[in-house]
């Protein structure tokens, strides 16, 4: 899927008329025809007006070596110069293989002149098959565009003189084109080189195909800032597609127990920060560390646990970070499914490591291997902290997945059969309700561990339920594991969804203790291994479900 813009065009509409002011890219767009430009060799004689939309042929396609091709100006102009009716509001039409987007917006009058409104549109020519979350991000740019313009107009003017410039510039063109046959120079040459705007609408054009990130600076005043999501999140491998929606799912499946790894230095990320950034992200950034969870961030950096998840989804947005899991000698770590090794990425490992290889390293993952298992105990600590930092190179350019142990509780003619896992009043083990699925900031868990579950204790338990039924061939094995077991399968962290890190976080359970339940049970209690559904979006297109 094409995700970048074919052009960018502006129109401005009167009470002298609509008119095409600028568009870009314009040196393969404007070609004079005869078809479409008459020359009057006479200049007394009359020429006969036509619907330009009537006498446009209809060609199959208007996109010539990814450019917009085919469409005269007067045609766009009089396409995007809308009514006032339908000012402020999402501006979409397909012509052929061709899909425009924009925000017409309504300056209102100024000064004492009458009938002085206009309307001016930030228009952007994308593919038509194009998905509508694409669609939906230009229309936000082109919306932001048009309220920032309007501020400087109202502010100093800046719009109307920008406007005047160009529509003379236009007009000069015109008139060498009528005095001199041959003359073809391009009008939207001269205002790029004369007009602002037209610098700063083109600046925006190439930041959008080059980075999908723009900071735009309109006038030298007010700051734009956009981001296209499915172009940042491109960087580890080309034509993987992210779309926002899914980002925002895995944005509210974050729990407090997750982590933030920066895929860019610290200082390199408050550096590019612009002047007016919020102190708590500075403080976040300041405080970060791959081996804190989100929970711990928020204690060092003096922020509430709601602050950091949006802190956290603005970075994540932004191709800025990713969610892990804390790094610690626990985690279990495999090759990426998708994971990209090209030389570039092999001569990067060298020139941070040297002496390592980056083949080498990365196939003593070939099987799931933890931490602990790559630690030798007699190695020195420098030995010990490159082995996190390559870890962390490794995870920054997504060539490893965190694997996660999941519990199935699997009944059998020794046990009693899977309970009811949702209380009374429909909550479930992480707080949500039967309909609700996600975790929403609102009802974000600040308190201990042991307080982020609410669960209905007084709904009345069957009296043959009240004590797990297990007849175990170990008579040995202590009724306070029993008892264990069973508050954990009646809280249904037994069902295949929970894994064992988030079980620890929620009950406040020590690693050696389910441990120890998953070995005196481990006929009736099944594992498996697999990442985390939220981390895993960032690796696969399907990691999210």
């Amino acid at each position: 899927m094409e995700i970048n813009p074919l052009s960018i065009i502006l129109v401005k509409s009167d009470s002298k008329g609509d008119r095409m002011l600028f568009r870009y890219p314009h040196t393969t767009n404007y070609k004079r025809d005869s078809s479409q430009c008459t020359k009057r060799k006479n200049p007394y004689s009359l020429i006969i007006a036509k619907d330009s939309l009537q006498s446009l042929p209809c060609p199959t396609s208007n996109i010539t070596n990814g450019n917009l091709t085919g469409l005269p100006d007067e045609v766009l102009s009089t396409l995007f110069a809308v009514k006032p009716e339908l000012c402020e509001m999402k501006f979409e039409l397909k012509v052929n293989n061709v899909r425009f987007v924009g925000h017409p917006t309504l300056l209102s009058s100024r000064g004492k002149e009458v009938n002085s409104s206009m309307l001016f549109n930030v228009v952007f020519a994308l593919q038509a098959q194009a998905d509508q979350s694409v669609v939906k991000c230009y229309y936000d740019l082109s919306k932001r565009l048009g309220i920032a313009l309007r501020h400087e107009e109202k502010r100093c003017g800046f719009l109307s003189e920008e406007i005047k410039m160009m529509v003379s510039t236009h007009d000069e063109i015109a008139t060498r084109s009528e005095e001199e046959s041959d003359n073809e120079e391009s009008p939207y040459e001269l205002i790029l080189k004369k007009s602002t705007l037209a610098k700063d609408l083109k600046t925006a054009f190439d930041s959008l195909c080059n980075t999908g990130i723009v900071n735009l600076l309109i006038n030298k005043w007010i700051l734009v800032s956009f981001c296209l999501p499915q172009k940042v999140h491109q960087f580890h491998k080309k034509g993987f597609i992210m779309n926002p929606d899914a980002i925002d799912r895995c944005l509210n499946s974050l729990r407090p127990y997750h982590g933030l790894l920066l895929l860019i230095e610290p200082i390199d990320l408050l550096d590019s920060l612009p002047t007016d950034a919020s102190p708590a992200l500075r403080r976040l950034i300041q405080m970060y560390n791959p081996l804190k969870s989100l929970q711990t961030l928020a204690a060092d950096s003096d922020l509430s646990l709601a602050q950091v998840f949006q802190l956290t989804g603005h970075l994540v947005y932004w191709a800025k970070a990713t969610i892990i899991y804390p790094l610690c000698e626990n985690n279990v770590y495999v090759i990426s499914p998708d994971a990209m090794i090209s030389s570039q990425l092999m001569e990067s490992f060298s020139d941070q490591f040297p002496g390592l290889n980056l083949l080498q390293v990365i196939s003593e993952f070939s099987l799931p291997t933890s931490i602990s298992h790559k630690l030798n105990p007699l190695s020195q600590p420098q030995q010990q902290q490159q082995l996190v930092k390559i870890i962390i190179w490794m995870l920054k350019n997504h060539l490893l997945l965190q694997l996660h142990t999941y519990v199935q509780y699997m009944p059998t003619d020794h046990g009693r059969h899977p309970m009811e896992t949702i209380s009374q009043d429909g909550s479930s083990p992480t707080g949500a309700t039967e309909n609700d699925n996600s975790w929403s900031l609102n009802n974000t868990p600040k308190g201990t561990p042991s307080e982020t579950v609410r669960i209905d204790r007084s709904v009345p338990i069957p009296k043959e339920d009240e004590i797990f039924e297990y007849r175990p061939e170990n008579f040995s094995i202590p009724s306070d594991d029993i008892m264990l077991l069973d508050k954990l399968c009646r809280l249904g962290y037994f069902d295949g969804r929970h894994h064992l890190e988030e079980i620890m976080y929620l009950e406040n359970i020590r690693r050696s203790q389910l441990l120890q339940i998953l070995d005196k049970f481990r006929d009736i209690l099944i594992t498996s291994e697999h990442e985390d559904p939220a981390i895993a979006l960032f690796y696969s297109q399907h990691g999210f479900s």
